[in-house]
């Protein structure tokens, strides 16, 4: 089903006028309300009367996380306080958080987006949403919510943990759609094995995955897992949440970027250049109807490619973006090789005797980088005799060698020793900086 077919599936030319009008809305929104945008256009010699179409979007700064942190808490709000209807902040784990804000037509705009996304993967009016991300200051739970409220589907808010709890309400509700990140959707499922549950029999069609990198193997083993279709949702608390963009369930080919309201770039790692058409780069994103906090060429870290054109499985004529790759700030350097934790799960998720759950220890012996792979491997293989476990481990040191072009050393692990996550699983330990 799509939401909105007269903005999903508009024509080229309408879109981009439409994105055009809203780019010149924008910039002198925020030239008239933002101080930070205002220097950072007179740094660059810029008017907002030098902005006419959306091809001018290339003239104008980018925005970077620093700059959130750099004017917390509200320095860039474009609004008074009197009409922030809703704020909502990173963990700040490292200096001060990012804080965002909408006001009622963000909330409103948000919603929509969300109930795109939502029909998007197959949910209607008639579906019961088990809806698990964390309600609170990370944007998951609410963003979802307001999507779930949108479409008319019956929304359980039930957030992240309490997983027996989480099986339970699944089973006695019936839920048709779970929404969660990927990797506790594994552990779901180890969970209610555990209590002698089968996944397969619930009554779950889809589930909506974001929040985190995966990899098309791991939806593979979702799907088989949960007899269900694994869609990945994609989005960021910067620009609004999730809501940026979407799989059809048609086609699970790209992600559907809203680009009416998110105008999407791809830009080539560490530096200000555009990628080539279809060329993997970093994702840059301006926010053309938001107004509590507008972002003008917002580098988002995900690195993505781009496809232009009509979806030959759905129609939606919006550019899609691949799943993400990996981020430019989670990107090991190891000797020289760039190195995604994506590209190690893709390796370990066709590996039978190995379990979806992994750890990157990265350690400075002297001068020399060393990566240590832990990988969690099944109960039968775990109790098999120590030869056998070495053979697997050299399979899978030289698998994961012949990806990555780089030397590892791999650990094997008993089964459920590396930390599950509710949230966003932690896959990578970089004690380089201990050395610094």
């Amino acid at each position: 089903m799509i939401w909105q077919p007269e903005i999903e599936c508009m024509e080229q030319a309408a879109l981009r006028d439409l994105q055009s009008q809203r780019l010149v809305k924008l910039v002198q929104w925020v030239n008239d309300r933002v101080p930070f945008y205002q220097a950072a256009f007179q740094q660059k010699g810029l008017t907002p009367s030098d902005i006419k179409t959306i091809d001018d979007i290339q003239r104008l700064p980018f925005t970077k996380k620093t700059d959130l942190r750099d004017n917390y808490p509200f320095k860039l709000f474009a609004v008074p306080m009197s009409e922030i209807a809703e704020i909502h902040a990173s963990s700040g784990t490292t200096g001060n958080p990012t804080v965002v804000a909408y006001t009622k037509n963000d909330i409103k705009i948000w919603g929509e987006v969300m109930a795109r996304a939502l029909a998007s993967a197959g949910a209607t009016k008639d579906d019961i949403v088990q809806n698990a991300y964390g309600y609170g200051l990370f944007t998951g739970g609410l963003g979802v919510h307001y999507g779930c409220l949108e479409l008319g589907a019956a929304v359980v808010p039930v957030s992240s943990g309490a997983t027996k709890r989480q099986l339970k309400l699944m089973e006695d509700f019936g839920s048709t759609v779970i929404t969660c990140t990927p990797s506790y959707a594994l552990f779901m499922a180890e969970e209610a094995v555990e209590m002698g549950l089968d996944p397969k029999k619930f009554k779950l069609k889809v589930g909506i995955y974001g929040a985190e990198p995966w990899t098309h193997n791991m939806r593979k083993e979702i799907e088989a897992r949960w007899d269900v279709k694994a869609i990945d949702i994609y989005g960021l608390s910067e620009i609004i949440g999730p809501g940026v963009a979407i799989e059809c369930v048609e086609g699970q080919d790209g992600l559907h970027l809203f680009s009416d309201h998110f105008y999407p770039e791809i830009i080539k790692p560490g530096t200000d250049l555009p990628a080539q058409a279809g060329e993997t780069g970093e994702l840059v994103l301006t926010t053309l109807t938001k107004e509590g906090i507008p972002l003008i060429r917002y580098r988002t870290g995900d690195i993505v490619s781009m496809i232009e054109g009509t979806c030959p499985n759905c129609g939606r004529t919006s550019p899609r973006i691949s799943k993400v790759r990996g981020r430019t700030d989670d990107m090991l350097i190891i000797r020289g090789v760039n190195v995604f934790p994506s590209q190690i799960e893709s390796v370990l998720l066709q590996i039978e005797e190995a379990e979806p759950h992994y750890l990157l220890v990265v350690n400075r012996v002297g001068s020399l980088d060393q990566l240590e792979v832990q990988v969690e491997v099944n109960e039968k293989i775990f109790s098999d005799e120590v030869k056998q476990l070495e053979t697997l481990r050299k399979r899978i040191q030289k698998e994961i060698e012949s990806t990555l072009n780089i030397v590892v050393s791999v650990k094997l692990v008993e089964p459920r020793t590396i930390e599950r996550s509710m949230g966003k699983a932690v896959r990578v330990i970089d004690n380089r900086e201990l050395y610094q």
